[in-house]
């Protein structure tokens, strides 16, 4: 409050009710008196003493100065994959599959060749049956539940990273899920399904979008781990045949793995569609190789 109104002077003219509540709060943080004059509904005027005329302008010229261009616009994400229908084929390869294999069978030459079994991969060196447990599902709610969520959820991972890339990072990330949750397991461990990649699709997700936002490394970090273990336990640890270790895995190596977009050359990679190409025929390779090679 000014004590002489007469030897008041204008230090600002405004037309905005919010500037007005900011300029009025910078000069209440700096301990500045002032005094606020409504000319009209959209005109208002701030007032301070002649002894804090100059002081008040500083203030108030730094703090525009240093707010001018905040908050800073959100990046744009101008990049669209050639083909936009890859997480599509990739829900209908599974269900392929499914159609083939059928519920969870012993004796059946898909789950006997193709199931992850831990005793196997860690004694008899099979470790294609890391990459075909992905694709194998034990009853049509497993495979619906890991469809639905996973094919949304790869859909908005392959709009950021493009078709090669992220397919790519997907199969490389689960398979190394599933090799650490076969070592935290043991010998008598057996799965099979898609979820694996779910949760390392979700990983990469929490961690880009983060990184998008160009916060600080810790506390990208921090809030990644706390959003992937949020829906770690929302999605990921309930039922009586749930594999949390997998989901776990999958959730960490993603959360890991979705750092590649702050390299300085993701966006170069991501925009060489000769390089995307070629990492489709090498994620769709690598499945078709695996099974080649559990069926021989």
């Amino acid at each position: 409050m000014i004590t002489n109104p007469q030897d008041e002077r204008l230090v600002q003219s405004l037309n905005s009710l919010d500037q007005l509540h900011i300029s009025s709060l910078v000069l209440s943080a700096a301990k500045i008196p002032h005094r606020v004059n409504c000319i009209a509904a959209d005109h208002y005027e701030i007032y301070v003493s002649a002894d804090y005329l100059l002081r008040a302008e500083y203030e108030l010229h730094s703090y525009f100065q240093e707010n001018q261009n905040w908050p800073p616009p959100l990046p744009k994400n101008d990049f669209s994959p050639s083909v936009k229908v890859m997480a599509i084929i990739v829900v209908g390869c599974l269900a392929i599959i499914f159609g083939q294999s059928g519920d969870w069978a012993q004796e059946s030459i898909w789950f006997s060749s193709g199931a992850g079994n831990a005793e196997l991969i860690l004694q008899e060196g099979q470790a294609y049956r890391l990459v075909t447990a992905l694709t194998l599902h034990a009853d049509i709610v497993h495979l619906l539940g890991n469809c639905v969520l996973g094919g949304i959820l790869l859909h908005f991972l392959l709009h950021l990273t493009g078709n090669g890339l992220g397919l790519f990072f997907v199969l490389l990330t689960s398979t190394l899920a599933n090799y650490l949750n076969v070592i935290a397991h043991g010998d008598t461990h057996s799965f099979v399904g898609f979820s694996t990649a779910v949760f390392a699709v979700i990983g990469m997700l929490c961690t880009i979008s983060f990184t998008l936002k160009k916060v600080r490394a810790s506390l990208l970090f921090f809030m990644s781990v706390m959003s992937g273990l949020a829906l770690l336990g929302l999605l990921g640890s309930s039922g009586e045949r749930t594999d949390l270790g997998a989901h776990f895995f999958g959730l960490l190596c993603g959360l890991l793995t979705g750092h590649f977009v702050r390299l300085g050359s993701f966006r170069k990679a991501r925009e060489n569609k000769l390089l995307q190409g070629v990492l489709v025929v090498v994620s769709f390779g690598l499945v078709i190789g695996s099974w080649q090679l559990a069926l021989q």
